[in-house]
């Protein structure tokens, strides 16, 4: 592992740490919108319309899309570059988690599996921010088994009518633009007969309906698909075969989940209870040093990564490892904000004296062990191609679709 810059990466680390200096608001200042997307600081519009602004600059002004190929608007950087600017960024005042399903997830996918058609049609528009994207996967009976899902896309000439019902969308109400997957053939087995689509979520058929959640946002939605018409020209791959697509968008998606914890200093936390005088509390103390030690691991982790990516080694199961160690990491952070905060920990209210930052990272928690797959996938997966276990036993891996019912059992 190793921790160093080589001197290039020194040096674009000083160039991206001086831009932000001179171009970024900080930490605490009243432009800073880092937290908006998750502690709810500002109202979800001007979240977005803060996102965009800043995204729109970022593309001016050639700090967008590291890696992203140059003639898509990006700097064509190296994966090395992107987690510096990550690290540097993540000190200043601004996020782009508005865009994370459509830079993080869906831009990467386009560019692997995509047409050059559908790179110019979706990668500029997405880079700066002009489209925002959400994520049509997870389905009432396809959630950890994703390839369960059984919305039905059928050939009519040159479109496909898609119905079904997906659950969990992050943003769906905001969003211009989904990635969805349908099933295209049921008589194959489950995890082939899918496809991969670009849908534009203004067309006729959608029924966007808001998910309240204990935070009380309404970030997750429920959408149901009416005989959705999507040109034949916006599957991303090839017919029945949108598996590898959604394997790629799922391996970035556990990165971006993964870093998520870096808006979450427990050293944050440890300051708090100390200008409370809670730091003295034995059984308190123990719970905050627990959360400061596997941040630090995280940390660790992300070295490994960092030191794979500077060598060019794509990124494999580690993803895996570092998404279950953040979501515990998470939920031991907010066990121990709660436990600081006391009986002021049950208010949720603006006229909350502290605040509720942490209270809302409290009740965010447990999802970031379902997102992205759930804390059990990940576990598996790590016993699979890490550990080399044999493979948890699948009866229905060769089974037609069809044959198997709408609980894949």
């Amino acid at each position: 592992m190793d921790f160093d810059d080589t001197p290039d990466e020194a040096s674009f680390r000083e160039e991206a740490r001086a831009w932000l200096v001179a171009n970024a608001p900080a930490k605490g200042s009243p432009e800073d919108f880092s937290t908006g997307f998750l502690e709810r600081t500002m109202e979800p519009a001007e979240f977005i319309r803060r996102s965009k602004q800043w995204q729109s600059f970022l593309v001016d002004e050639g700090w967008a899309g590291i890696t992203w190929p140059k003639a898509h608007g990006g700097r064509g950087g190296t994966s090395m570059q992107s987690v510096i600017w990550g690290q540097e960024a993540g000190q200043f005042g601004v996020t782009v988690n508005a865009f994370a399903v459509g830079i993080g997830m869906a831009g990467p996918t386009i560019l692997r599996h995509g047409t050059d058609a559908q790179k110019e049609r979706f990668l500029r528009p997405m880079l700066r921010g002009d489209e925002v994207w959400c994520q049509l996967f997870s389905e009432p009976d396809a959630g950890s088994d994703l390839a369960n899902i059984s919305t039905r896309a059928v050939r009519d000439g040159d479109e496909f009518v898609v119905s079904g019902q997906k659950v969990w969308t992050s943003g769906a109400a905001d969003s211009d633009w989904g990635i969805l997957l349908a099933r295209t053939d049921p008589d194959q087995p489950k995890h082939k007969g899918i496809t991969y689509f670009l849908v534009d979520m203004k067309t006729p058929g959608f029924d966007i309906r808001p998910l309240r959640q204990m935070t009380g946002a309404d970030h997750f939605s429920e959408v149901f698909l009416d005989e959705v018409r999507i040109p034949a020209g916006n599957v991303l791959g090839d017919v029945n075969a949108g598996w590898g697509c959604a394997i790629t968008t799922l391996s970035n998606e556990r990165g971006l989940i993964a870093g998520a914890n870096r808006s979450s200093d427990a050293m944050a936390l440890i300051e708090l209870a100390r200008k409370r005088g809670r730091s003295d509390d034995p059984v308190l103390r123990q719970a905050l040093v627990d959360c400061w030690m596997r941040q630090q691991i995280q940390r660790y982790h992300g070295f490994r990564l960092q030191t794979a990516l500077s060598k060019g080694v794509p990124p494999g199961p580690e993803t895996s490892v570092m998404k279950l160690f953040a979501a515990e990491y998470l939920r031991r952070l907010g066990d121990a904000s709660l436990a600081m905060l006391g009986p002021e920990g049950a208010l949720l209210d603006e006229d909350a004296p502290g605040g509720t930052d942490w209270q809302a990272r409290f009740l965010y928690a447990p999802a970031i062990r379902i997102a992205g797959g759930s804390n059990e996938v990940q576990r598996n997966i790590m016993a699979e191609r890490v550990l080399g276990l044999p493979h948890e036993p699948r009866g229905d891996r060769d089974v037609p679709f069809r044959q198997l019912g709408r609980s894949g059992s």
